[in-house]
């Protein structure tokens, strides 16, 4: 008897802490935008809502486990214009801010951020060098484009059915530089 009380404890156990599971997020922005990546390698059914007042929202499952997130970002954004894109290992979102202007933290509360939300190095730009970098299309996604984006709710209008695909551009030719050292005999 003793053995079944045991056993229904793991389970309650267990089940609590599948509710509490998050994924690492990392974070970086630019005066008009947020970037945010989840980290979930072979995350099935992801959904993701992001809602104008700034709130965005995250489940999927990997594995056995449901991993879900609800994040207050410092300020509104705009969820019409924002984009979301899904790959084998990583959830990563363009959000556009609402306003344009440097947030002085990714969360509205103030303190600690949690500890599976981190800031992303590779992305990161500090305000007074942004105008130095390259613009976010310069990015690679690692294949990530060819990812169905149907399943998320952007919180805004529906797209419109007359919206054309725009052209994707040439790559430009990189000349190599002439070989200023000749070989002497």
């Amino acid at each position: 008897m003793q053995v079944l009380i045991e056993s229904s404890r793991l389970t309650i156990l267990d089940k609590f802490y599948d509710l509490n599971r998050h994924p690492e997020i990392v974070w970086a922005q630019r005066s008009d935008k947020v970037f945010l990546t989840v980290e979930l390698p072979d995350a099935k059914n992801p959904e993701v809502k992001i809602d104008p007042e700034g709130k965005f929202i995250f489940s999927a499952s990997a594995g056995i486990h449901v991993y879900e997130v609800v994040l207050e970002l410092f300020g509104k954004v705009n969820p019409e214009t924002s984009t979301i894109t899904v790959g084998p290992r990583h959830i990563f979102s363009v959000i556009q801010k609402d306003e344009k202007k440097w947030w002085s933290r990714l969360l509205k509360s103030e303190g600690k951020p949690p500890p599976y939300v981190k800031v992303d190095w590779n992305k990161w730009v500090d305000e007074d060098e942004e105008s130095e970098t390259s613009n976010f299309n310069d990015f690679n996604l690692g294949g990530m484009d060819d990812y169905d984006t149907s399943k998320f709710e952007l919180g805004g209008a529906d797209a419109d059915s007359d919206d054309e695909e725009i052209p994707e551009s040439e790559p430009e030719s990189i000349s190599q530089p002439e070989n200023t050292h000749e070989k002497s005999a």
